[in-house]
């Protein structure tokens, strides 16, 4: 049985938990899966981010008006959330 990502409920986590506009929230994951799908996937099928290559594509999005360190704590945000939820994790 896999758990369908709930978007709402993730909105409303990242929210509590970094205190910015819902619809700036909802930019940076926008563009943030636009990157990850455009990302290349390694033998095992996993895709590995570079973080700073992340903020710094969503930070040159026109309509992103919030600093690195908020597009930063959105993400983290966003992965504690991922992480509780059984979604992500991080690789050694």
């Amino acid at each position: 049985m896999t758990e369908q990502l709930n978007e709402q409920e993730l909105l409303q986590f990242i929210v509590d938990k970094t205190k910015a506009d819902p619809k700036q929230i909802q930019l940076i994951l926008k563009y943030e899966k636009d990157f990850i799908v455009k990302a290349e996937e390694n033998a095992k099928g996993e895709v590995d981010i570079d973080s700073d290559e992340l903020i710094d594509h969503i930070l040159s999005r026109p309509d992103v008006k919030l600093t690195e360190l908020a597009v930063d704590t959105i993400l983290e945000a966003e992965m504690d959330y991922l992480m509780k939820k059984g979604f992500a994790g991080y690789i050694d």
